[in-house]
């Protein structure tokens, strides 16, 4: 390299790091200056849920408490004060047009905003700043209270609006049981087998033959960890109290690589382990 070369390369860095804290300085005010925006927007079409969200954050703090832009604080309350007023009235409302149509559409709807629940296996939360609703674990991208009921009703027909025998299914239980048990050594019916493994080998049971010859996801039968915690309930809610042969379903409970369960008290509980016992004699 050429003294020239260094030369220039040695004052290309002094001069960058000269521009560093300048180009600092400029990215937070621009950030200020699209946060001010937002917030002008929000109040142009009175978006106070989105409002509400801003205010809340930490940028709208800093901003109060910047020298410069001290002036932002009188207006951030009175609209802090407007967004929360709004969305209290908002959250009532919502509250009660959820309910009443729940009710139109026959569903039980206990709620405590924002989570609510409805028949035993249903589970949702409302997230108004983000305007999405979670049923079990699946996002609905609406606040809509019309919207939710739909959807409620879409996953009460795929949980329970199946072809369902609970002697069947804890035959079937058995089955896949007594086949990982026979598969490790012998091992008689008593001792506890994985939840995870369990789950993975029975939702394989499940599958017809065509699909083990081509595995297009087409040919793929689904049975979801939702289906399986509500059938175990609807067993449990049965008069079965056991396999044909007397044998009786026993989980074990626990936090590492466990499963979340519907149990006979009709709690959600995390799952570690399936097993059967032997008929008592």
């Amino acid at each position: 390299m050429t003294d020239n070369e260094t030369f220039l390369q040695e004052t290309q860095e002094d001069l960058t790091g000269i521009l560093r804290p300048f180009k600092r300085e400029l990215n937070r005010r621009q950030r200020m200056a699209d946060f001010l925006n937002q917030c002008i927007r929000c109040a142009g079409r009175n978006d106070f849920l989105q409002l509400d969200e801003l205010l809340k954050s930490k940028i709208a703090n800093d901003m109060e408490q910047d020298d410069e832009l001290d002036t932002c604080k009188d207006p951030f309350d009175l609209l802090r004060k407007y967004a929360n007023e709004q969305v209290e009235r908002y959250r009532m409302q919502f509250i009660e047009d959820l309910t009443n149509l729940a009710e139109d559409a026959d569903l039980p709807m206990d709620i405590d905003f924002p989570r609510f629940s409805s028949i035993k296996g249903i589970e949702g939360e409302i997230d108004f700043s983000r305007r999405f609703t979670t049923i079990n674990k699946k996002i609905l991208k609406s606040i809509d209270p019309r919207r939710i009921i739909t959807a409620v009703q879409k996953v009460k027909r795929q949980l329970y609006d199946r072809p369902y025998d609970p002697q069947v299914f804890i035959d079937n239980l058995y089955q896949n049981y007594s086949g990982i048990m026979a598969r490790e050594n012998g091992n008689s019916p008593g001792h506890p087998v994985p939840i995870q493994r369990f789950y993975l080998d029975y939702v394989l049971t499940l599958q017809s033959k065509p699909f083990f010859q081509n595995m297009e996801k087409g040919k793929f039968r689904e049975y979801t960890l939702d289906q399986f915690a509500v059938d175990l309930w609807r067993y449990f809610q049965s008069e079965i109290k056991g396999t044909s042969d007397g044998y009786a379903l026993q989980l074990r409970p626990g936090r590492n690589s466990s499963l979340w369960l519907i149990d006979s008290d009709g709690e959600r509980r995390q799952i570690t382990g399936i097993s059967f016992q032997r008929p008592s004699a």
